[in-house]
C-alpha cells in the first residue's frame, strides 16, 4: 500500500455536520489504485463487530455514474469517463456483456483516473476477464448468475487480485432481475404474486432471501469485501428494502432508483426515495439514474448531498426568487444565465442570491455572500451585505459575475471568509432610485383625483 492516497470524494474534508440521523456504520470497502486513489465506502464498525475492519467513521459518500457508450469503442468509452469524472463523479461504472469489451479495459484503464467498476451480466467469465485487465471493483447480479461454482470462481479471482489486496464485489438485486426466469411456471407464479396486493411485501422478502443465499457463498470464502444494493422502479419499495437491509447486513450500501425515467420526472422519484435514505443515515454511495446524459446524473447526486449537508461543496450555491407578480426583470433567463457562468467560472463555495424585486429579495438574501436584486429595470448588488453596485437590467449578468470573481480571490487570498460575516442588507426605499414608483404614481393619481373634485365643485 505504500505510496497509496486517500482521495476524499469531492470533499476536502468530511464535513463536520449534524444530519438528521447518523450515518449508519458497516463493514468499510475501498477501491481504486494509485492513479485514481482509492475511494472509502462506508465505514465505523465498532473494534468488537466481527465484521470491523478498523474505521473510525464512514467515509464521506460518494457519487457513480455508468457510462452510456459501448466499453469496446475504447476513446469514445475514455473520453465519457473524463467527462464524467470532470462533472464530480467519483466513482465509474462500464457495462461488459461481451468478450470485446472486457479486452477493452485494460486500455480504458490506462487512458483513465477514477475508479472503474464492470458491470457483469450474464456470464461470469467476463468478471474473471475484468479482473485480470485490472479494473477496481465488479458488479455481480444473483438474478444473473447465480451458479454457486462460477459465483466461487469469481470471488476467489476478486480475493488474489492486486498484489492480496483484493478489489471488492458489489451484490446488485434489482426489482427487474431477482424473478426466477429459467422455470417458466415458477416465473408465472412469481409473477402472479408481484402483481397480487402485497406486491410490496412480497417483493421485500425476494430480496432479502436472494441476498441471504447469495452472500452465504462470500462467507463460506471469507470474503467480505462487498457492498449491497436493492433496486427499484418504485420509491416506496427503495425506501423499504433498504431501510430493512440497513438492519440485517454490515456492508455498505449502494443506493439508487432502477429505471427511474427521463430527468425531469427521475429527478422527483430518485431524490424521493434518496433524500429519505440518506437523511436517515442509510446509504454509501449513490447513483441517480436517467434516460439521459449521465452527466445530469452525477450534478444532481452531488446537489442531493450538498443540500443534505453530507458533502462539502464545490463551486457557488445559487438561491433564487419563485415565479412571482412582483418581478421586475427577466429573473428567469437571468437566473440560468448566471447558473451558467457560475459553474464554469466559480470553485470557491460561496452563496450566491438572485432576487427579483426589493419586496422580499432584501430579506431573502441575507446570508449570501454575493447577492443582486432587482428594482425598476435595474440590479443593485451586494457583496456580504455592502452595497456595491447600481446597473442597468443589461449589465446585471456581467457586473454579478465581476462581483463573483473578485469576492473569489479575496477568499483565495484570505482576506475574507465565507461564512463568517453577518450579512444584514437593508432594503432600499422603495420611492426612491430603485423603486418602481408605484407608490408615487398612486400618490400622483390621488393628488389628481381630489383636485379634480375641487374643481368640479
Amino acid at each position: 500500500m505504500a505510496g497509496f492516497f486517500v482521495r476524499e470524494p469531492r470533499a476536502v474534508s468530511n464535513p463536520k455536520v449534524v444530519v438528521m440521523t447518523p450515518r449508519r456504520a458497516s463493514r468499510q470497502i475501498r477501491l481504486g489504485d494509485e492513479r485514481t486513489g482509492i475511494v472509502a465506502i462506508g465505514g465505523g464498525l465498532p473494534a468488537d463487530h466481527p465484521f470491523a475492519d478498523g474505521s473510525s467513521a464512514p467515509a464521506p459518500v460518494s457519487v457513480q455514474t455508468m457510462t452510456a457508450g459501448y466499453t469496446h469503442d475504447i476513446d469514445r468509452c475514455v473520453a465519457e469517463i473524463h467527462k464524467l469524472q470532470a462533472a464530480g463523479a467519483d466513482v465509474v461504472r462500464v457495462a461488459v456483456p461481451e468478450k470485446k469489451d472486457t479486452a477493452a479495459l485494460a486500455e480504458i484503464l490506462n487512458q483513465t483516473t477514477v475508479p472503474i467498476v464492470a458491470d457483469v451480466h450474464f456470464h461470469f467469465r467476463r468478471a474473471l476477464e475484468a479482473v485480470e485487465a485490472g479494473v477496481h471493483k465488479i458488479r455481480l447480479n444473483p438474478g444473473n448468475i447465480a451458479d454457486r461454482d462460477q459465483v466461487t470462481e469469481v470471488i476467489r479471482a476478486c480475493q488474489a487480485a492486486k498484489s492480496g489486496a483484493g478489489i471488492p464485489i458489489r451484490v446488485g438485486v434489482n426489482e427487474g432481475s431477482i424473478i426466477e426466469r429459467k422455470d417458466k411456471q415458477k416465473r408465472q407464479k412469481e409473477l402472479g404474486a408481484v402483481f397480487s396486493e402485497h406486491k410490496h411485501g412480497y417483493l421485500l422478502s425476494i430480496m432479502i432471501a436472494k441476498l441471504e443465499e447469495y452472500l452465504d457463498i462470500f462467507y463460506e470464502q471469507n470474503f467480505y469485501n462487498i457492498a449491497i444494493s436493492a433496486k427499484s422502479m418504485d420509491a416506496t419499495v427503495v425506501i423499504d428494502a433498504y431501510t430493512e437491509i440497513a438492519k440485517r447486513f454490515p456492508h455498505p450500501l449502494h443506493v439508487g432508483v432502477t429505471h427511474a425515467g427521463p430527468k425531469e420526472t427521475g429527478c422527483i422519484r430518485s431524490v424521493a426515495a434518496l433524500g429519505t435514505l440518506l437523511a436517515n443515515g442509510v446509504g454509501d454511495t449513490i447513483r441517480i439514474s436517467y434516460a439521459s446524459d449521465p452527466v445530469y446524473e452525477v450534478e444532481d447526486g452531488l446537489e442531493l448531498l450538498w443540500s443534505l449537508a453530507m458533502r462539502e461543496r464545490k463551486g457557488a450555491e445559487l438561491i433564487a426568487c419563485p415565479t412571482c407578480g412582483r418581478i421586475q426583470v427577466d429573473l428567469f433567463t437571468l437566473t440560468q444565465d448566471v447558473r451558467k457562468k457560475l459553474a464554469s467560472e466559480i470553485e470557491v463555495p460561496m452563496k450566491v442570491a438572485v432576487m427579483g424585486c426589493v419586496v422580499n429579495g432584501p430579506g431573502e438574501a441575507e446570508g449570501a455572500d454575493v447577492a443582486v436584486f432587482a428594482g425598476d429595470r435595474k440590479g443593485i448588488i451586494y457583496v456580504q451585505g455592502e452595497r456595491v453596485a447600481i446597473v442597468g437590467e443589461e449589465e446585471i449578468l456581467e457586473s454579478l459575475l465581476r462581483e463573483c470573481l473578485a469576492f473569489q480571490e479575496r477568499v483565495r487570498s484570505g482576506e475574507v471568509k465565507l461564512g463568517e460575516k453577518k450579512v444584514e442588507i437593508v432594503p432600499p426605499d422603495p420611492k426612491g432610485e430603485l423603486g418602481s414608483g408605484w407608490e408615487k404614481m398612486a400618490a400622483e393619481r390621488m393628488k389628481g383625483s381630489a383636485t379634480l373634485t375641487v374643481g368640479e365643485s
